[in-house]
């Protein structure tokens, strides 16, 4: 006798006022007031990440309760991803409009862990909007992709404090989706997926058919 499958259960989860509450709808800027739209998000077990459409990233602690905010210098622009990282040191990833990908180191109470905020930036190779950021899982590797179809490979070291970059990769279509893992990052664009293993530098494409 076939087992009858269990009764599919949804649940409605009501919005986080909590969280929300604590960015705001709108800033001065001069004498303008501006509408802050929130562009990209991302969560651990630790954080909940949420980028803005005025280049400010609010992070909020999940253990603490509290609400921390990270800009980039110079221009406000807006956010176009976000990723979390938890490993020895507590990580964000933040990628722009305009092709700016910034890292930061975030402060730990914990014993060890890293006592002052650290910021790396990935210069000057991406041109357009961010659309993908994959870490590999020590966070000694960050890999970004934008919509012009360039993947940039930077290398971190976070002792030191030193960020190096290089471009990968280049695809004919926009970078939609990244994820790494054991020396192989799985690459989806516009048009296609493929494999790009880092140690040969090679690249195999999942399926035969082009997306249309």
């Amino acid at each position: 006798m076939a087992s009858v499958a269990s009764p599919v259960i949804f649940k409605e989860f009501c919005p986080l006022y909590y969280l929300l509450n604590a960015i705001p709808t709108k800033v001065q800027k001069g004498f303008r007031s501006i509408v802050v739209y929130l562009t990209a998000l991302d969560t651990n077990g630790d954080y909940i990440a949420v980028g803005s459409s005025i280049g400010m990233l609010y992070l909020y602690c999940r253990h603490l309760n509290q609400m921390k905010k990270y800009n980039f210098e110079g221009k406000c622009e807006s956010i176009t991803f976000v990723k979390l990282l938890s490993c020895f040191d507590d990580l964000v990833a933040v990628g722009t409009a305009s092709g700016r990908v910034a890292v930061f180191q975030l402060v730990s109470s914990l014993p060890g862990r890293n006592k002052q905020l650290r910021r790396f930036d990935v210069a000057g190779i991406h041109k357009s909007s961010i659309t993908a950021l994959a870490w590999s899982p020590n966070g000694m590797k960050l890999f970004s992709g934008d919509d012009k179809g360039k993947i940039v490979y930077s290398a971190l070291d976070l002792d030191q404090g030193i960020c190096n970059s290089n471009l990968v990769l280049e695809e004919p279509s926009s970078i939609v989706q990244l994820d790494y893992n054991q020396k192989v990052l799985l690459v989806s664009t516009l048009q296609r997926t493929l494999l790009f293993y880092t140690e040969e530098k090679s690249v195999k494409q999942v399926g035969t058919q082009p997306r249309k």
